[in-house]
Parts: structure tokens; C-alpha cells; sequence
């Protein structure tokens, strides 16, 4: 398994200091912390994973429970 992103849980202060951030650069931000541990799928589930990302237009992440 490989350790991957998740958003991050941020407290209040740290939520508003982004926004001013992102107010003051005119862009924005989103906020990552570790987390995830990325699902080590067979490549018959990578096909079928890949497949309905296709289908739905979307980038998905499979991760472990």
C-alpha cells in the first residue's frame, strides 16, 4: 500500500487564515494532510477502476477501509 492525501481537517482559525490567503492572492487553496492508504488492486480492478472513471469523467481514489 502506498500512503496517499486526504483533505485536511482544519480548526476555525486555520480555515479563515486560508481564506484570507486565498482572498489576499486571488486563488483558491484546499488543504492536505496523510492519510489515506491507497488499495493495492489486481489489474483487473485497475481496468474496471480506470474504466468508470472514463465512464464518469472523474479521477477516482481507491483506498483501504
Amino acid at each position: 500500500m502506498t500512503e496517499f492525501l486526504k483533505v485536511a481537517h482544519l480548526d476555525d482559525e486555520s480555515v479563515d487564515r486560508l481564506k484570507e490567503l486565498e482572498k489576499e492572492m486571488g486563488v483558491h487553496i484546499m488543504a492536505f494532510e496523510s492519510g489515506l492508504d491507497i488499495a493495492d488492486l489486481s489489474e483487473e480492478q485497475i481496468d474496471r477502476v480506470q474504466s468508470l472513471e472514463e465512464e464518469l469523467g472523474v479521477t477516482l481514489v481507491v483506498y483501504q477501509k
